[in-house]
Order: structure tokens, then sequence, then C-alpha cells
């Protein structure tokens, strides 16, 4: 997938997640403190760490200087304590549609892995089915396998053949595991389902 394909998919990305924590913050106020599929953070951690790929690269450095520079860290620490309203988390990610800023050290396919896996990680604990774009998924997915870090994906898979059953998606040697586009990029994220 071509460079302004995925700025593309990224800028739907957020504006569809900020319509709908719009529309959750009006007809269920009471979901963001519901655990999200992403360990041991809250729906509302999620939504506030879906606005920080755009934050400017000096005050990346500065919150990793703070968190020892230490990537796991950085993120939770910068989740935790963002403390924004619903309302101005989906502000931000609707001003930041456009945007190509992004993290220091990573490609243009890392933010748009960061909204379909996090937009999953938000929904599903709510009941929420969030489709995932297929050609979007799988350019996410081929990413996550080739890249190592954070995902590890092809060490945690390692002896399986992710078979894609409803789009052009296979990666990895051995026993066949087959399953929708979404359900293997959650997985090789290192979630057990995005179907709940």
């Amino acid at each position: 997938m071509d460079d302004e394909t995925v700025r593309r998919h990224i800028a739907t990305q957020r504006r569809e997640l900020a319509d709908l924590i719009e529309a959750l913050d009006a007809g269920e106020p009471g979901c963001w403190s519901t655990p999200s599929l992403c360990a041991g953070w809250s729906v509302r951690d999620v939504a506030a760490h879906l606005t920080h790929a755009t934050l400017p690269a000096p005050r990346m450095v500065i919150e990793a200087a703070r968190s020892g520079f230490r990537f796991d860290t950085v993120v939770d620490r910068m989740a935790r304590a963002d403390r924004r309203a619903p309302a101005h988390i989906a502000a931000a990610l609707r001003a930041d549609a456009e945007s190509r800023r992004r993290p220091p050290g990573t490609s243009v396919m890392e933010p748009l892995i960061d909204l379909l896996v996090h937009g999953q990680d938000l929904c599903v604990p709510l009941g929420i089915d969030r489709p995932m774009p297929d050609d979007a998924a799988v350019a996410a997915a081929h990413r996550v396998w080739r890249m190592g870090f954070p995902f590890r994906a092809r060490r945690r898979m390692a002896g399986l053949r992710l078979v894609a059953t409803d789009a052009a998606f296979e990666v990895g040697e051995g026993r066949a595991h087959r399953a929708p586009i979404r359900e293997l990029l959650m997985q090789m994220t290192g979630r057990a389902t995005a179907a709940g």
C-alpha cells in the first residue's frame, strides 16, 4: 500500500474514532472506566493514547526522558496521565486527522496499526462491532509481521501459517491458522480476540 493511501486510511480512522468517542460520551458516559483489550488500560486510556501519535517530536523526547527512555513505560504513563475529557480527545483526533506527524523512529504504517488495533481495544469490550477495511488490515498485518518490536509476532506465532479467510494475507510456516484478517491482526499484536 502506498503512503498516500495509508494516510487516507489514517485520516478516516481518526475521524471515525472521534465520532465514536463523541457518541459514547453522549450516550454511554459510564463506559470510560471499562477495561479495554489493551492490558491494564481503560477504554478512556486507549482513547487518550490515540491522540499521542501526533505530538511534536520535542514533547515526545521529553516524555521519553521522564520515563527512562523505556517505550512501554512512556506510552503507559502518557495514556494514564492524560486526563482530558472525551470531548477534547475527540476534538484532538479530528483536528489532527490529516496530520503527518508520527512518533520518532516509526514508519507511516505505525499510526494506522495503532488506530486499527486500539479501535478494537476500545470497541470490543463495549460490544461494538468495528469493521476494519481489508486493505488497511492486510497492510497493517504485513508490517506487524515484519517489524519485530514491539509485537514480536513472528516469535509469538512461530510454527503457524497465518491465513486470512476474508482477504489476501498469508504469512509464516507450519500448521495453518485461519481467521478473518481483523482477528489475525489482533492476535499478532497480542490480543486474544477481536470478536469478544
